[in-house]
């Protein structure tokens, strides 16, 4: 008995101008119209950071570093300090002397992060000395201003400063009795961090007496990097020495944050050497291209496994 064939409806036509529904999505996303644009939610920029001088810092400040600050320099030449958090979780304040600063942990975001801070940012730049700054709506249903990449200079590098405690906040500020209640009651939960010199954006961390690790925000495309550290892996290298061991790794804005745990009894600067020495064996595993081995295959499963995504 020969097979019925049933013919496909055509794809409704747009109306009014607006695009079809069940066709590619103008964005160029490569998803339909209306599981796109033209759905209720916009797609989220999974890479907020990128093109920023600094992308692996912009990701450790806004998922992992507790009290940090580091300047910005704008197109047009002014500058802001951006800080990992700001009092109440503020998106950007404008200090009496007219310093303006811009927090990357906000309470609530959008599609695109970046879209958020810049609307902050742009904000603060316009709002006088020492006045509250009303950016409008941002994070939620979306921020209406600018980008950070349309804002800051790209020549510009980011230089990143951790701080023992948020006593940046009310520098030069002359705070009351009620902003240092807060500003101590912050500090009780600070977990203490430190930037390891010239190894990018790795930062030890100690979350409680006796744990610490290492937390490195990596640059390379995802896929790359696995392969690199399944190679490591299965050759027994992906370790920082004895007492150390590989946990796993965060996903967080596009890029991948692998963790070690590490003796909370060696000072954090000690781990300089070690790391170096661990990106040197990564490099050379990035560098090289032929497929994996069996042993290697099995590695990089392992490594999927532990594998978190924050955003």
């Amino acid at each position: 008995m020969a097979r019925t064939q049933t013919k496909r409806r055509p794809a409704p036509a747009a109306t009014d101008g607006a695009p079809n529904p069940k066709a590619p999505c103008p964005c160029g996303s490569g998803r339909k119209y209306k599981h796109c644009h033209g759905s209720a939610y916009a797609p989220v920029v999974t890479r907020p950071f990128e093109g920023l001088p600094g992308e692996v810092h912009w990701v450790a400040l806004r998922e992992l570093v507790p009290a940090a600050t580091a300047t910005l320099t704008t197109t047009d030449g002014r500058t802001a300090t951006l800080a990992s958090v700001l009092p109440g979780g503020a998106p950007a304040l404008v200090r009496a002397n007219g310093e303006v600063l811009l927090g990357v942990q906000l309470a609530a975001s959008s599609d695109d992060v970046s879209r958020d801070l810049g609307t902050a940012l742009a904000a603060a730049l316009e709002a006088p000395a020492g006045s509250p700054v009303d950016p409008g709506p941002v994070g939620a249903e979306g921020s209406a201003g600018p980008r950070l990449q349309e804002l800051l200079d790209p020549a510009a590098d980011l230089e990143v400063i951790v701080h023992e405690d948020f006593g940046f906040w009310l520098e030069g500020t002359g705070a009351g009795p009620a902003a240092q209640a807060g500003l101590e009651q912050a500090n009780e939960a600070i977990i203490p961090t430190v930037l390891l010199e010239g190894l990018g954006a790795a930062y030890w961390c100690r979350p409680a007496a006796d744990r610490a690790h290492l937390r490195w925000v990596r640059p390379e495309p995802e896929e790359q990097l696995l392969d690199a550290l399944a190679r490591l892996g299965a050759a027994e290298e992906l370790t920082l020495g004895a007492g150390t061991k590989y946990a796993g790794a965060f996903r967080a804005h596009g890029l991948v944050v692998p963790v070690w745990d590490v003796p909370a009894d060696v000072p954090a600067t000690e781990w300089t050497g070690p790391a170096t020495e661990l990106d040197r064996r990564l490099t050379a595993a990035l560098g090289r291209d032929e497929p994996l081995t069996a042993d290697e295959r099995r590695s990089r499963a392992g490594l999927l496994s532990r594998q978190v995504t924050l955003r």
